[in-house]
């Protein structure tokens, strides 16, 4: 409704709230593929960890649904975000699987809290019998020596920007804003721990300023999709 406003009192032009949201939707889906194309440096070293969101069903009763998240060590980059019902080995090889596609590697270690299904999701994604084999490293609780704040500081950002928004109408709401978020962490937000650089300059990712801007980014996004219709 903000952006509503804001676009009624300052160019004087009337939309409405469905038509930002498509517009927010087409420009994150237009995005993702672009951004999902390039290829960040990481460390090989990554955590994930899972958090509850609250979504609303068709009756508008919320119910909660599952985000799963990949960080990675060095670089901050915010690997993959995945939307579930159930925490699942089948859930947790999702968000796994989409790190390794957007990586285009396999981590030499994954630290994780002590949900069973990742111990079984690792092994089944990243099985080789090639050394050096990929490490899990368990995490029990917060209070242990070494642990996951690194990606449950990010889920702290994520519970900020849902709380403002007062729930999700539905998972692929959802989903679009978890993909969008991602976006803007890894190639908008200036980071605190990489001396106000995004993780996409961190990670090297060619072509990257040390902090795009929504603008550029949609600029990007989009001659990248005109150059691939054109290929097609």
């Amino acid at each position: 409704m903000r952006i509503v406003d804001h676009l009624k009192q300052f160019y004087g032009v009337e939309v409405s709230h469905v038509a930002v949201y498509k517009w927010i939707r087409k420009y994150i889906t237009m995005m993702k593929k672009y951004t999902d194309q390039l290829v960040p440096k990481v460390s090989g070293i990554w955590h994930s960890d899972e958090m509850v969101l609250n979504v609303r069903n068709l009756d508008n009763h919320e119910n909660q649904r599952w985000a799963w998240n990949v960080i990675d060590n060095q670089s901050r980059y915010w690997l993959a975000t995945q939307i579930t019902e159930k925490r699942e080995i089948t859930d947790a090889r999702k968000v796994l699987a989409q790190a390794s596609s957007v990586s285009q590697t396999r981590p030499m270690a994954v630290v994780t809290d002590g949900l069973r299904a990742y111990q079984d999701a690792i092994t089944k994604e990243f099985f080789t019998l090639k050394a050096p084999r990929t490490e899990h490293v368990r995490i029990p609780n917060i209070r242990d020596r070494s642990n996951n704040n690194m990606v449950e500081r990010l889920h702290g950002t994520i519970r900020q920007r849902n709380k403002i928004m007062r729930g999700l109408d539905d998972e692929q709401t959802a989903q679009t804003m978890m993909d969008g978020m991602r976006i803007y962490y890894n190639f908008i937000r200036p980071h605190t721990a990489l001396n106000g650089k995004t993780p996409a300059h961190e990670a090297r990712i060619d072509g990257m300023s040390d902090k795009e801007k929504w603008l550029s980014l949609i600029k990007k996004a989009a001659d990248n999709a005109h150059q691939t219709d054109a290929k097609c």
